[in-house]
Formats: C-alpha cells, sequence, structure tokens
C-alpha cells in the first residue's frame, strides 16, 4: 500500500525526503496521478507537496518577479506582475488543458513534468527563466534550458526539489505572442507551439527577437540564428516568411499519434509566419505597437 504524506514546510520536507529517499514527489499532481492510476509508476511512498506555503506567491524582487513552484496556473496566469511583465506565459497558460486543470496543477509541475508540449515551457524558454533548486541545507540556479535535458528528463539531484522560477524584468519586449496547435479547439496536447517576444523600434523594424518552439524536437527549441535574421527587419509578413526555412532547419520532429513529422515542420514554420499579424497593431501616427 502506497503511503502518502504532507508535509507543511520545507524542514519537515527535508526530514521526510532524509528518511524516504525513495519517495516520489507530486505537487497539484495532474500529470503525475495520471501515471500512478496507470501504473506506469509505482511508489511505496508519496510526498505531497501542496501545504507548503514556501512554494507559493508571486512577488516583485528588484530586476526579477519570482514565482513560486507550487503557485496553480490559474494564480500565475491571473496575477497582475505576470499580466504587465510577462503576457506571453499568461497567454500560454489561457491554452493550458482546462479549467479544472489550470485550478490544481502548478507551473513548477509543468516544468519538472519536462514534456515537449508542455504550453509553459516555450514562453518560459523566451523569457530566459532561472530556476532555483533546493535541498536540505543547500540551494543552487540553474537556467531552465539546462535544467530540461530531454523528454521527461530534469536535472533534479536526489533530495531536491524546483522551488522558484525567477525571471528578469524587460519592459522594452512590445510584442509577446503564444500560439499552438493541436487536433482541437481547446483542451489540446500541442502538435506544435510556438512563443515570441520582439522588441520592435518606432519605426516599425525589429530590434531584439526570441522564438522558441515546443513539440517539435525532445526538447523546446530556440534558435539564436532564426531571432538575429530578423533583427532590423520590419514586421511583415515577408519578414516572417524569409526565415521559415532556417526554422523548419532547426527542429526535428518526430511521427507520432497526434502528427507526422512533416506536418509539424509545416506548421511550427506557419507559426512564425503568423506574427506578421502584429503589423496591423503598429500606430501609423506614432509608429508604436498598440497593444501586447
Amino acid at each position: 500500500m502506497t503511503e502518502v504524506v504532507l508535509p507543511r514546510n520545507l524542514e519537515e520536507l527535508w526530514g521526510v525526503l532524509d528518511r524516504h529517499p525513495e519517495a516520489a514527489i507530486y505537487a497539484g499532481g495532474t500529470d503525475f496521478l495520471v501515471k500512478l492510476r496507470s501504473g506506469v509508476v509505482r511508489p511505496s511512498y508519496l510526498v505531497c507537496l501542496e501545504r507548503i506555503e514556501a512554494l507559493k506567491g508571486v512577488y516583485d524582487s528588484d530586476e526579477e518577479i519570482v514565482i513560486g513552484s507550487g503557485v496553480t496556473h490559474t494564480k500565475v496566469m491571473e496575477h497582475p506582475l505576470i499580466r504587465q511583465d510577462f503576457p506571453v506565459l499568461a497567454k500560454a497558460i489561457k491554452v493550458l488543458g482546462s479549467p479544472p486543470i489550470r485550478h490544481m496543477g502548478t507551473i513548477g509541475g509543468n516544468i519538472v513534468t519536462a514534456s515537449p508540449a508542455g504550453d509553459t515551457l516555450p514562453a518560459l524558454y523566451v523569457l530566459a527563466a532561472e530556476l532555483e533548486i533546493q535541498s536540505s541545507g543547500h540551494s543552487r540556479r540553474v537556467k531552465l534550458s539546462y535544467f530540461i535535458v530531454g523528454p521527461g528528463k530534469v536535472g533534479l539531484k536526489q533530495g531536491e526539489i524546483l522551488t522558484r522560477i525567477a525571471i528578469r524584468k524587460s519592459p522594452k519586449w512590445n510584442i509577446h505572442h503564444y500560439e499552438k496547435v493541436g487536433r482541437r479547439k481547446a483542451q489540446a496536447c500541442a502538435i506544435a507551439s510556438m512563443a515570441a517576444v520582439l522588441q520592435v523600434s518606432e519605426t516599425g523594424n525589429i530590434d531584439r527577437a526570441r522564438l522558441a518552439w515546443g513539440s517539435v524536437a525532445p526538447t523546446v527549441v530556440k534558435s539564436r540564428e532564426v531571432a538575429e535574421a530578423l533583427i532590423g527587419r520590419p514586421i511583415s509578413l515577408e519578414t516572417f516568411k524569409g526565415v521559415c526555412h532556417m526554422v523548419q532547419n532547426v527542429i526535428s520532429p518526430i511521427d507520432d499519434v497526434r502528427a507526422t513529422a512533416e506536418y509539424r515542420r509545416i506548421v511550427a514554420a506557419a507559426l512564425v509566419e503568423r506574427l506578421a499579424a502584429y503589423e496591423d497593431q503598429l500606430n501609423p501616427v506614432r509608429g508604436r505597437i498598440q497593444s501586447h
């Protein structure tokens, strides 16, 4: 029989993990409990993190916004700091699962699950998120892009948990975009997804860009080559069509039950072209982006 324990703080958690280093750890459980019910995992000891207040909360820390790993998707999406500074993350969470999943699932869980189709991941990649990893008596910080090493594989050592996500503020990004394509309009696992943040000048040219694609490789794909090819170019369909071949070269999709690799290549390129829609938001008088 599986035993479940719910520590009330980190001190209790470290004690539990010292006594049961083999324990499986979960927070919201929206992914883990599915595996448990199906028999994919069979732990003898479970540790639930949902009562640990130190893992909750979103707050402003000078040059960064810090998100507790135990904050639910809904609370992240609706938080004023996230909506103001990181609309791309709010947009990604808005299409993550269903309302019950967003109310129960946590941002830390979505990261540690490390699914190539995880909706928060491309957004967090373009925002250059960093993670605080903690164990009893030790803490370290690592870039998200280094933390996720493969499908379902992350750089957590025994006795460690993800405690916080830190994102540096960057008010110069004036376009925040997230879009995914699935087999249905809602509650869909992504066939391909893309997050993008762009800094566009008053003349309508791209000064900086970051783009990342999900569900088209073992981990999220972020290409400096594609981003640099956009710099100095105007927001236009021609500009984005001009880098589509580069996108198709940097991704490495597979065939699966949701789509073929070739279809994913087509979709990934089409998602880049969709950024041309922001051309219509340029204010012809002041030459500025009207909204996110």
